[in-house]
């Protein structure tokens, strides 16, 4: 399990982290969730020692990093898939990792097998894609086969097929009983994957609970109607109070439920072919709710 305490990490007159707190368990996928510049990749390296805080604590089961001999035995992580020496072949990166961390030398064929690099296994990691350091990373954070895993965006490089089989390997690593705690921007692919999530904004938590909770926050969420006289529905909806986007024979409607839809259009003598609530997206919560802690934010395309 990993905890966080009032953890602030602050480099002179920036607060990178701000007093922040939540709790990741394991038997679940917890995506790690924030604007750029929010502070997660600052707070990984707080919990995984390679920074030390101003104040506070972050803990993986109930001590810190830093303190656990042969650290790749209690906690896996892949922080940045370039960060490895280029002259090395995979097998000599991971045996090195083996035999410094006390890991039997075996579990280098069985990892380099797990993440599809066996073939290249002898190969130098100068000659790799993005994607395929992607996969040297993660068999790096699985070769101690530990209860702990922290994933700073994994997907980066990865094909489609390398998307997929990371979902499923994420998945199963959390039924395992572990906990998987993964850091990235793909909203559409911690919606697959993810069961919980923090979200954090300018150092700050914003959220820490459920992904199904979470997506449920967003204000405008719609209800798609299909109908041969749009028109009509939509004037009748508008004088309602509701927003209403027209397409052809088509509405996207907010401020209304699907009940109250329909006795509008019973009302108006209007026929429906559908009326369907959509469901609260992810990407859609997450842009309401972190508006307020981008630092970034881009004009209008011209």
């Amino acid at each position: 399990m990993i905890e966080v305490s009032e953890l602030t990490k602050r480099y002179g007159d920036t607060t990178a982290v701000r007093a922040l707190s939540f709790t990741v368990r394991p038997g679940h996928v917890t995506g790690f969730l924030g604007p750029n510049g929010a502070g997660k990749t600052t707070t990984l390296r707080l919990l995984l020692g390679l920074n030390t805080p101003t104040s506070g604590t972050a803990t993986i089961g109930g001590r810190e990093f830093g303190a656990a001999r042969r650290g790749l035995r209690h906690v896996g992580a892949l922080l940045d898939a370039q960060d490895v020496h280029g002259g090395r072949t995979a097998r000599a990166h991971l045996k090195a990792l083996a035999a410094s961390n006390g890991i039997a030398r075996r579990r280098v064929g069985e990892v380099l097998g797990e993440v599809g690099l066996g073939e290249v296994a002898a190969r130098r990691i100068g000659g790799f894609s993005l994607g395929m350091k992607q996969r040297l990373g993660i068999a790096a954070a699985l070769l101690g086969d530990p209860s702990v895993l922290v994933f700073d965006e994994p997907l980066n490089g990865l094909d489609p097929e390398g998307v997929q089989w990371l979902r499923a390997l994420l998945r199963r690593l959390a039924a395992e009983g572990r906990t998987v705690f993964v850091s990235s921007h793909q909203m559409s692919e911690m919606e697959l994957c993810a069961e919980q999530l923090v979200v954090i904004g300018r150092g700050e938590l914003i959220a820490a609970e459920s992904l199904a909770a979470f997506a449920a926050r967003a204000t405008r969420q719609g209800v798609r109607v299909r109908t041969r006289d749009p028109g009509r529905l939509a004037a009748a909806l508008r004088a309602d109070g509701a927003e209403v986007v027209s397409g052809e024979r088509e509405l996207t409607v907010t401020g209304a439920a699907a009940e109250r839809i329909g006795e509008l259009a019973l009302r108006e003598g209007v026929v429906l072919s559908e009326l369907a609530p959509q469901k609260a997206s992810l990407e859609q919560a997450f842009m309401e709710l972190t508006a307020d802690s981008v630092d970034y934010l881009a004009g209008e395309p011209r």
